[in-house]
């Protein structure tokens, strides 16, 4: 891993207030963000292959710790003031891995072909354009749309999950509405230069 090299923020948002008042603090100070968007990356194959194989339950569990890290590594870095270059870069590319592998192995098979190249689409064009913008030397960095896209992606999966698990299948059409608001958000995302 890179050098680190923290960066003051003053954005420091309401649930990051909260997730200092109850889960940071469970948190050792040895423990930085980037730990954490590690632990995501190498977590995400395992979440991956529990759901390829059918261990729908267990892979459900997985999927909501390892999409929850996302927002303990953010909150931890805005709270204790690490921010890192490097986690600007990988914290996002952590999280559209996840979503991408969610997308391979139970969207693309349950809701729609379609809904799954848009998804994927985007996220890749979402990446040349950081990746763009971080060349330019400008700043990369999530925005409130990147933020809510990657929310409604991480509920539209859950409650698809569910809707497996439980074969409830009219919880499909909610979990599809998610994933379709979701890629609106992400072209708000991308329009407005965030990731």
């Amino acid at each position: 891993m890179d050098k680190l090299t923290f960066q003051n923020t003053d954005k420091v948002y309401y649930h990051d207030r909260l997730m200092a008042a109850t889960f940071l603090r469970l948190i050792s100070s040895k423990v930085h963000p980037n730990h954490i968007t590690i632990f995501r990356i190498i977590a995400t194959p395992f979440v991956t292959l529990l759901l390829y194989f059918g261990f729908y339950e267990i892979g459900f569990i997985a999927f909501l710790v390892t999409a929850f890290s996302d927002v303990l590594d953010g909150s931890l870095a805005r709270t204790r003031n690490q921010i890192t270059e490097w986690g600007k870069v990988y914290d996002p590319l952590a999280d559209k891995f996840l979503i991408a592998c969610m997308i391979f192995v139970i969207v693309i098979k349950t809701i729609s072909p379609l809904a799954s190249i848009m998804i994927i689409g985007l996220e890749i064009i979402i990446v040349i354009a950081a990746w763009k913008r971080k060349t330019e030397g400008r700043v990369i960095q999530a925005n409130l749309w990147g933020k809510i896209k990657m929310l409604l992606q991480v509920l539209g999966v859950s409650v698809l999950l569910l809707a497996i698990i439980f074969s409830w299948p009219m919880l499909l059409a909610y979990a599809s509405g998610m994933l379709y608001l979701a890629i609106l958000f992400g072209i708000i995302s991308l329009l407005t230069h965030g990731v």
